[in-house]
């Protein structure tokens, strides 16, 4: 069941991202290791977001499986509809989540980026061993980022021991870092998109007519009247 939700959410992504994808030209026909590149990132762009799009909707999913089972306690055909369920895919979207945030997207980044060390053979390898030591420096330093962030805002023995569990401790930590980075962007961001939304939809939008002011109407009309007269 898991797999089939996953798959369905697979293929709505992959038509939402071709859809909006802008045609570019590394990906021409002639090229196949850039278009083999694309192809490989746009898989990763798409697992990412249908990842994100489950865990947006898990909450709306439990809520409504627990009021079906609610609803119909001895229908056979919705008791797959059950805690397990539930909780399964709880713990299958948090270990996508971290693994996309902290390794699919860039990996998928630096890997349309690369081009191979220098004096290597060219091919798809060469992207994926450049691309694979880019992204372990990368983790090196966001992870003792955090060491040095969790030694200073808890300067004690028994934060910087929890922070030795990597699964228990360490990612959930990362996760919720950079989760709240992505929502103080979100508070920065949202304020300018929601002033730009009604500037534009303001242009968009005609007035009607019952609002309008007839006399005003009348006194500029006879103003240009007068001024054409004036003219002529």
């Amino acid at each position: 069941i898991c797999a089939l939700l996953f798959a369905s959410l697979y293929i709505l992504c992959h038509f939402i991202i071709t859809h909006f994808k802008k045609h570019t030209d590394f990906a021409a026909v002639h090229d196949d290791e850039d278009a083999a590149v694309n192809r490989i990132a746009l898989g990763l762009c798409t697992f990412t977001l249908a990842v994100a799009l489950g865990a947006v909707l898990l909450l709306p999913f439990s809520i409504i499986s627990n009021e079906v089972l609610l609803s119909f306690p001895q229908n056979y055909y919705i008791q797959w509809l059950n805690g397990s369920l539930i909780h399964g895919l709880w713990n299958l979207v948090f270990l996508f989540s971290n693994m996309s945030l902290v390794f699919l997207m860039p990996f998928a980044y630096f890997f349309t980026e690369s081009e191979g060390f220098a004096g290597s053979k060219k091919g798809i390898m060469a992207r994926v061993y450049e691309t694979s030591v880019v992204l372990l420096l990368l983790t090196l330093l966001v992870l003792g980022m955090v060491w040095v962030a969790s030694a200073i805002v808890g300067n004690d023995a028994a934060s910087r021991q929890s922070l030795y569990d990597l699964w228990e401790y360490y990612l959930p930590y990362l996760y919720s870092c950079i989760s709240l980075f992505g929502v103080l962007l979100l508070l920065l961001c949202t304020p300018f998109g929601l002033s730009i939304m009604f500037t534009v939809t303001g242009k968009l939008l005609v007035k009607p007519r019952l609002l309008e002011d007839l006399d005003e109407q009348l006194s500029c009309t006879r103003f240009e009247e007068a001024a054409v007269s004036h003219r002529i």
